[in-house]
């Protein structure tokens, strides 16, 4: 299982407490514990968590449709890969701790045409993360259609939550394709 290379791209050099919501069988989570971070997994499905249980810290919830189930804890590193639940976008906000990172990559609108998902509940609108963390300091964005053998139309972010009395940089202004992101 190879690990995201967005996430490895931009993950912290200094290791310390990471969150990998929706984390699933583990291939981030378990990359995340070989560079030394103490890593907290959630997923619903515990059949895929449950060999992850000796590298980290493992929640088993249904952040759908239950509560959330890291109230008043933050991470250093939040991870979201391939998962999009919008009503979650302030608790996964609220996850990243001052001067915390954020990694977040997933499906985009065009998407649809490609594969699954289809749904427009679980692909990102254009920009859609630059605007939900555009008052962070922006370290990375993309918003592209990627070809190859698994085509895909994606959305990226790494950013970092500015500390209390910090003011985030301006925002990028373009993705990496080089077309405007609406506001």
């Amino acid at each position: 299982m190879t690990p995201s290379h967005w996430l490895r791209r931009w993950t912290p050099p200094s290791p310390g407490h990471a969150l990998d919501l929706a984390c699933g069988s583990g291939r981030n989570l378990r990359w995340l514990a070989a560079q030394g971070w103490q890593v907290c997994g959630v997923d619903r499905d515990s059949a895929a968590t449950a060999p992850l249980r000796g590298l980290a810290e493992i929640i088993d919830a249904d952040i759908e449709n239950g509560p959330w189930p890291l109230a008043d804890r933050q991470f250093d590193l939040v991870v979201v890969c391939n998962y999009l639940w919008r009503p979650l976008i302030a608790q996964i906000r609220d996850a990243v701790a001052p001067g915390g990172w954020l990694i977040w990559e997933t499906f985009a609108d065009g998407h649809q045409r490609l594969g699954r998902p289809s749904r427009p509940d679980f692909l990102l609108q254009r920009g859609e993360l630059l605007r939900a963390f555009g008052d962070w300091q922006i370290a990375a964005f993309e918003d592209l259609e990627e070809g190859g053998v698994n085509p895909r139309v994606v959305q990226r972010v790494a950013a970092i939550r500015p500390r209390p009395g910090e003011q985030a940089q301006a925002p990028l202004l373009k993705s990496s394709d080089s077309q405007d992101i609406p506001s």
